[in-house]
């Protein structure tokens, strides 16, 4: 088996036909029996859109044009890949690589050409590629410029740390032990692990381990959730006998940190448009122990599902550009277009506009998204309160992130958390 190969079918599926690379491994990495394989390959993929606008520039210093051929081209990337960031040996990154091309013959001497020149010229290279500043970023062009604008002064640290791997936080379940309690829990396995100054139920390890291996995960003691999404049962203020909604609920961390936090509120309904990722929603709930109400519905049309009974607290998990989790996701930079942005803008509105409709008076409306663009945060906001008389702003105070015009906002890397928003509504009246 060559895990190059498999890597590059994976990699196809990604940037020529679209899809997630989280959908695009599954069923690769299912059909592998070798665990240290399987690790290769999801290096392999992982590392290649980590770096892909850095890769492609590289790609086109080392061609006269184009490889037409989205198969070679992606087997070139993976080679690239390897050279310049792995501890593989060159004669096996090379020869390997070329051997993945299979049955076309033609792109053998291609291959070889491309990565023994880039062996030989790396210094030369690198350094045409690192005059081309969204290049060096590994940044298309649209979104450097773009995080450059919002974050002038920041946006060198957002690239930076896109780049990075990202940590593995866990939120315990405070409803079984103290989070003092599992970290000693911990100890007692040699298992490294840091609390976050941030959150009170957050702890991040010292190095990323199976899920599987994870003390008391399958149990419910602790789940896996970024700190940064750890914040918003708090944000949301609740208290005993209120009735809650989560609205796009999946996969459902949230909504059974809800349950965790307070454990006393009269109902939590879940709403997803998605029944199969509502199913998510269920199996952690299933496996901490808790119990909510799940609707498989669109959050534009509660005509369609709400029983009219208001709402005391709703958190809006907008969809979004996702721009804070490219370190988790790092195909983002090449699946999300310019294009996207002002199209999410105006579904997040709707939604608001939507939940609002449910939510009592008195009540509030906690908004997050995992974004790091203004115009999907604070200026949704400044649009949403200019166009409804009844909302005010219940100001976050808090010595995590940054004030926003509306809001907190915290960029990736912040105390080590993914990048995420959050503004708090109020609904005026007796």
């Amino acid at each position: 088996m060559n895990t190059r190969s498999l890597a590059a079918d994976v990699l196809v599926q990604v940037i020529q036909e679209g899809k997630s690379l989280t959908v695009a491994l599954e069923p690769a990495l299912s059909g592998m029996s070798e665990s240290s394989d399987r690790a290769f390959v999801q290096a392999l993929c992982y590392g290649v859109m980590r770096w892909f606008w850095r890769l492609d520039r590289l790609l086109s210093e080392l061609t006269r044009k184009p490889i037409k051929d989205e198969r070679v081209r992606v087997l070139a990337l993976l080679g690239l890949y390897q050279l310049q960031f792995m501890r593989v040996k060159p004669h096996a990154a090379v020869g390997e690589t070329v051997s993945a091309a299979g049955s076309k013959t033609w792109a053998k001497p291609l291959l070889n050409g491309i990565l023994r020149t880039y062996q030989r010229d790396r210094e030369t290279l690198d350094a045409r590629v690192n005059e081309h500043e969204p290049s060096a970023c590994a940044h298309p062009s649209w979104l450097f410029k773009k995080l450059r604008k919002d974050w002038p002064t920041e946006a060198t640290a957002v690239f930076q740390h896109n780049n990075e791997p990202p940590p593995l936080t866990l939120r315990v379940n405070r409803l079984k032990q103290t989070r003092e309690a599992y970290l000693a829990r911990l100890a007692e396995r040699d298992i490294s692990a840091t609390t976050s100054p941030a959150c009170d139920s957050a702890i991040t390890l010292g190095q990323a381990i199976a899920v599987e291996a994870i003390p008391g995960f399958a149990s419910g003691d602790v789940s896996v959730q970024d700190a940064a999404a750890q914040l918003a049962a708090g944000l949301l203020n609740l208290e005993k006998g209120q009735r809650v909604l989560d609205l796009c609920a999946a996969p459902g961390g949230k909504s059974a940190h809800i349950l965790e936090h307070c454990p006393d509120i009269s109902e939590l309904v879940a709403v997803d448009i998605s029944g199969n990722r509502l199913l998510r929603v269920q199996e952690n709930l299933d496996r901490i122990g808790l119990q909510a109400t799940l609707v498989t519905a669109d959050a534009l049309t509660p005509t369609d599902w709400w029983d009219g009974r208001p709402f005391d607290r709703i958190l809006v998990d907008a969809p979004c550009s996702a721009t804070g989790v490219i370190r988790r996701h790092p195909d983002i930079k090449v699946l999300r277009q310019p294009s996207d942005i002002d199209e999410l803008c105006r579904t997040q509105l709707h939604i608001l506009a939507s939940a609002w409709s449910m939510l009592a008076k008195g009540g509030q409306l906690l908004y997050a998204t995992c974004s790091v663009l203004r115009a999907e945060n604070e200026e949704t906001i400044a649009r949403f309160l200019c166009d409804h008389a009844d909302a005010c702003e219940a100001v976050i105070h808090a010595d995590w992130g940054m004030p926003a015009s509306h809001g907190r906002q915290i960029l990736t890397g912040m105390a080590n958390m993914d990048g995420f928003y959050y503004a708090r509504l109020a609904k005026t009246g007796a």
